[in-house]
């Protein structure tokens, strides 16, 4: 049952039991990216990541249903010698889009990486994914001065 528009979204940080209700979520993200779906796999990586405290889950519900989260990791800057936070997933179900459920988890982000010492949060995103908008619109600065580099292992 997915709740209607008119309901309230609430955000809360998560934690190790939510790993249920994230898992749908979870996957349909990695859809998004063109992943296969494994929801074995996928509850085995958050529950590692969650116990270990090696990330921070935001989720969004509205009625009680699970309807979107953000996943944020630490990193480390020696430029700028603080903490900061890489912003790796945001997802929402296509039903509670364009109702600010994406900005109110941008935001739960961004007082998150300021209450915990942070000097930024970044994130990168597939050059077709229409959150750009939702980006710029919360103010997150395209970056063009750095490119990005990746060497699969």
């Amino acid at each position: 049952m997915s709740p209607g528009a008119d309901e309230p979204v609430a955000i809360r940080r998560a934690s190790p039991p939510d790993v249920d209700r994230l898992v749908p979520l979870f996957g349909a993200y990695r859809e998004f990216y063109r992943q296969r779906t494994d929801p074995a796999a996928e509850r085995r990586f958050l529950d590692d990541r969650l116990a270990a405290e090696e990330a921070v889950v935001f989720l969004a519900e509205a009625g009680g249903v699970a309807i979107g989260f953000t996943l944020l990791y630490p990193v480390f800057s020696s430029e700028r010698l603080k903490p900061g936070w890489i912003l790796n997933d945001l997802y929402v179900v296509p039903e509670h889009r364009a109702r600010g459920v994406g900005a109110a988890l941008l935001r739960r982000a961004v007082t998150f990486a300021r209450e915990s010492g942070a000097a930024f949060v970044s994130l990168e995103t597939a050059k077709d994914n229409p959150a750009q908008r939702l980006y710029a619109a919360e103010g997150w600065v395209r970056d063009d001065v750095f490119l990005h580099f990746e060497k699969p292992v």
